[in-house]
């Protein structure tokens, strides 16, 4: 489950952070996915938690926006994990003509729990 951070410069247009919560969930899903998670493009409550925040006075950013995604550590999403990074980038970049943000992407070691 991955959970995406969105931070944004207010000036962003809202229609574009519209658009990101429309396709990231599936864009990210596709990018994560492995044998230990496999997406079936079926995403449930949980499957991935969107959270955007605006820059603030005293945050300084040289991108218009920047996505951070935590995802669970597991051998075969770290082995290339650059590959998925890039190709999550040009992928949000074709559905939406984003082209002024970063990605990072963290596979910490984690576990996770929630309510059926």
């Amino acid at each position: 489950m991955p959970l995406v951070e969105i931070v944004y410069d207010p000036r962003v247009d809202d229609k574009v952070l519209h658009e990101l919560a429309e396709v990231l969930p599936h864009l990210v899903s596709v990018a994560v996915e492995c044998p230990e998670e496999p997406y079936d493009g079926d995403l449930q409550p949980g499957d991935v938690e969107l959270r955007f925040r605006a820059l603030g006075p005293l945050d300084r950013s040289g991108l218009d926006l920047v996505i951070e995604i935590k995802s669970k550590w597991f051998e075969s999403r770290a082995v290339n994990r650059q590959e998925r990074v890039d190709g999550l980038h040009r992928a949000i970049t074709g559905a939406i003509g984003l082209h002024d943000f970063g990605i990072y992407l963290s596979l910490p070691v984690a576990a996770w729990a929630q309510t059926d």
